[in-house]
């Protein structure tokens, strides 16, 4: 026995002596009785009040019963579409066997076990009553559908949770073991684990576009497994267009084979470059056998700002080059010298909103400075900048995202830029000259003061002249040589030298050095008088031309416009992903009063309409849900304002459906059902072994027998105690005269 109302021992004491005394105290001096008198009368208030006291505390009668705790088992059951695949050992499908392993468990189970049946693929869901399983779901989102079985059985006391599977999961993100309150997870593998006959298309990327009708590489690899040493064709299509066909033999069976196919977008639409190899007889999944990238249109027009220190012939055939591209808006500043006050003069070419903020040489608001997408400082010398407008100039390249080049033996003279705010913004290291780090050519061979592309500058898109890494090369090799070439040091960790020369010694010494920096890129060309490159070879080349604006060009491309969208991707058509707006003021900082619209054209034309809402502050960022229900490329148009204000618009494209991810790689993927299993402290099983599965979960969650309890008080015995007691003092206080 033992008390509802729980007391510390002392409690308890406190209670009874208080029941105690005030019986005692309630005859203490009433007269007239006889000590008999006293003690019996005080014996029956002391009982009764010891009875109401007992009563109040509950006493009550605990003890265990036979039985035990009802617990709940999910079984959650695959329905996406890899379960279709036929590869089991009998020839039934991967769905097949998982319906028998869930069956065979809600037999072992019950009764103490109560299993719920579950599906998922896009969702997690009960299915009805009789209705017919098909693993038809787009996608299997693994990881939400386990952390979703747990909080739908919150409220009960879960035995584990069973997931049946070939592991696949488009999710892409890790499981959140602590949604799941200790529930282990029992992972049973359904599939063949062995490699199959399947060949695939594993992975396609595009490169950056630099130039209209610029040669950009397309990189494929594939893999073709159970076939040997059979050739197979890859087939290059754009827009549903055949480019090429291209045979590879694999060097053994399912070695990877990596291809690169050059190809030349067109500037004005987006292409979808996709490659394919036909369905080889007895291939156990045919949907991997295509792959597709989207490559995008080219961008809007580049805003660049070109300030040199004194008119001269690389100024003028620059600004010629970047001037005559119909991609790029250039603004230019040159040094003249200085008036009769000792004052700087510049002579200014920009647009007349711009020319204003440009009248006393470079920048020095934030506004001015970042309307510009890339900066090119043209032989000039540290001391022509403010301290302050060359941390704005950091500021530039790292918040804004902009593009920097430093150009001209007067830029790099003496120290430089080394102690200025923007010494560790360039890729070099002006702070030590003597540094070689020319990595790739060792200049044995070549003429003094030639460009020479290193291993990466050949294949990059800043520095590459032809649709060929061969072609490039020979083109850089026929330039002229420069006159100088400043010693700029080495490359900074995570930089990379495109081009180098050669000194009189034959040592290699960085030409052209690019790294990123912060959210954007900045360049040296330690040259001299490139202008050769164009007035020493004949008037129909135009490398020149070319290698000034795809520099120019590279540089400014990771700079975002006042509104932008960040790039994004839909694996799976019919899902619904987030599309992101950034929305920025002249001084890109954040705006949060923006209106913001964001048209969505889908891939046959028709136009839908979302409204992002504000989701952070601090960088100005808003969120909307869109539907990208069929595979396609669809078109989002983003419009930003304030009342009376435009704040600018941007546009981006977007494939959905470019890979079918739900059948890459069609085998079982145990690694992430072991990986699953062993994050929950469960246990990983192939459907063979399923027979295990009852014996696992009652080891794992042993029953817990029930605990009843009873109350003594509540009874009639309780009340007659009482009732006897009150009724026995009020007798004998009539028959001695009391009441």
């Amino acid at each position: 026995m033992q008390f509802a109302v729980a007391l510390p021992w002392w409690g308890y004491t406190l209670i009874v002596a208080f029941a105690l005394l005030m019986a005692w105290a309630a005859y203490r001096r009433v007269a007239p009785l006889t000590d008999a008198q006293r003690l019996a009368l005080t014996a029956l208030r002391a009982f009764t009040l010891l009875a109401i006291v007992v009563a109040l505390l509950r006493p009550v009668l605990v003890r265990e019963s036979n039985v035990a705790t009802p617990r709940v088992l999910p079984v959650l059951v695959d329905v996406s579409r890899s379960m279709s695949v036929a590869d089991e050992d009998n020839g039934a499908t991967r769905l097949a066997a998982a319906r028998n392993v869930a069956s065979s468990l809600a037999t072992t189970l019950a009764p103490g076990v109560r299993v719920e049946l579950l599906s998922f693929g896009d969702a997690l869901q009960k299915p009805a009553d009789g209705a017919a399983w098909a693993a038809d779901a787009a996608r299997s989102d693994l990881t939400t559908a386990v952390e979703d079985a747990a909080q739908r059985y919150r409220a009960e006391s879960l035995a584990g949770i069973v997931v049946v599977s070939d592991g696949g999961d488009t999710s892409g993100r890790p499981l959140d073991a602590g949604r799941l309150d200790g529930a282990p997870v029992f992972a049973v593998g359904v599939g063949s684990v062995a490699p199959a006959r399947d060949r695939e298309v594993v992975n396609l990327t595009a490169g950056e576009p630099i130039l209209p009708e610029a040669a950009i590489d397309l990189s494929v690899s594939v893999t073709s497994r159970g076939f040997g040493v059979q050739p197979i064709d890859l087939r290059l299509s754009a827009n549903g267009r055949p480019v090429e066909v291209r045979r590879v033999t694999p060097p053994a069976d399912g070695a990877p084979m990596h291809e690169v196919f050059t190809v030349t977008p067109p500037a004005e639409q987006p292409t979808v470059y996709t490659i394919d190899t036909p369905a080889a007889d007895g291939e156990l999944v045919t949907a991997n056998n295509a792959r597709s990238v989207l490559v995008p249109p080219q961008a809007a027009r580049r805003r660049i700002l070109i300030i040199e220190g004194a008119p001269g012939f690389e100024h003028t055939f620059l600004k010629r080059a970047l001037a005559s591209d119909p991609g790029l808006d250039v603004d230019a500043v040159v040094r003249k010298g200085q008036n009769d006050d000792g004052r700087d003069t510049y002579f200014v070419q920009a647009g007349e909103r711009r020319a204003a903020a440009l009248s006393n040489g470079y920048p020095s608001t934030r506004e001015a400075l970042f309307q510009y997408d890339a900066v090119v400082f043209g032989n000039i010398a540290a001391d022509a900048f403010t301290r302050e407008q060359l941390e704005l100039t950091a500021r530039f390249v790292a918040e804004r995202g902009g593009g920097l080049l430093v150009l001209g033996a007067r830029s790099f003279d003496r120290e430089g830029l080394s102690n200025t705010p923007l010494a560790e913004v360039l890729p070099v290291d002006l702070s030590d000259r003597r540094t070689r780090g020319a990595a790739g050519f060792d200049g044995e061979g070549a003429a003094v003061n030639a460009p020479a592309v290193t291993a990466d500058g050949a294949a990059h898109p800043a520095t590459r002249l032809a649709a060929s890494i061969e072609s490039s090369r020979a083109l850089w090799s026929q330039l002229p040589a420069l006159a100088s070439v400043s010693l700029v040091g080495g490359p900074r960790p995570g930089a990379q030298v495109l081009a180098v020369t050669a000194s009189p010694g034959g040592d290699a010494h960085p030409l052209i050095a690019v790294q990123r920096y912060g959210q954007g890129r900045t360049m040296v060309f330690a040259g001299e008088a490139s202008w050769r490159w164009r007035m020493m070879r004949p008037s129909s080349d135009t490398a020149y031309d070319t290698i000034w604006r795809q520099l120019v060009r590279w540089l400014a491309a990771t700079a975002p416009g006042q509104v932008s969208m960040p790039t994004m991707s839909v694996a799976v058509p019919g899902t619904t992903e987030p599309v992101v707006v950034m929305v920025r003021d002249e001084r890109f900082g954040p705006v949060t009063d923006a209106e913001v619209t964001v048209n969505v054209t889908t891939p046959d034309g028709e136009v839908r309409t979302i409204v992002p809402a504000l989701t952070d502050a601090g960088t100005g960022r808003y969120v909307a849900p869109a539907t990208f229900d069929r595979p396609g490329v669809y078109t989002l148009a983003a419009d930003a304002r304030r009342p009376g204000t435009t704040l600018g618009v941007a546009t981006r494209h977007v494939l959905a459906g470019g890979v079918d991810i739900e059948m890459s790689d069609p085998r079982q993927n145990v690694a992430l059902l072991q990986r699953l299993a062993a994050t929950t402290r469960g246990r990983y099983l192939p459907a063979g072994q399923a027979g295990e599965l009852a014996d696992l979960v009652r080891a794992a969650a042993p029953s817990t027998p029930v605990t009843e309890t009873r109350d003594l008080w509540h009874n009639v015995w309780t009340l007659l105690a009482i009732m006897s007691c009150l009724g026995g003092e009020w007798l004998l206080r009539r028959r001695w005269g009391l009441a």
